[in-house]
C-alpha cells in the first residue's frame, strides 16, 4: 500500500482551491475529498463509500467508482 500511495503522491500536482463547496455531504469528514476532486478537475473519486458521495457528486458530474472497478479499468487501459 505504501508503494501505491507513494506513486500516486509523486504524480500529484499542487492545486490552489478557488471555491469552497461545503457543506454538500452528510459526513463532514468526506467533504474535503469531494472539494479537492472538484477543484482539481479529477476524473473520478475512487471509494468504497459510494452511497455517501453519489448525491453531491451527481451535482458536479463527478463519477464515483469502487476500487475494484478502478483496478479493472487500470488493467484494461494499460
Amino acid at each position: 500500500m505504501d508503494t501505491i500511495l507513494n506513486i500516486l503522491c509523486a504524480q500529484g500536482k499542487p492545486k490552489k482551491l478557488h471555491y469552497l463547496w461545503r457543506p454538500q455531504l452528510t459526513d463532514e469528514q468526506d467533504e474535503m475529498v469531494l472539494e479537492l476532486a472538484i477543484n482539481a478537475a479529477a476524473d473520478a473519486i475512487v471509494t468504497f463509500n459510494c452511497n455517501d458521495f453519489l448525491p453531491a457528486a451527481n451535482k458536479f458530474s463527478m463519477p464515483i467508482i469502487t476500487p475494484s472497478k478502478y483496478y479493472h479499468w487500470l488493467k484494461e487501459n494499460k
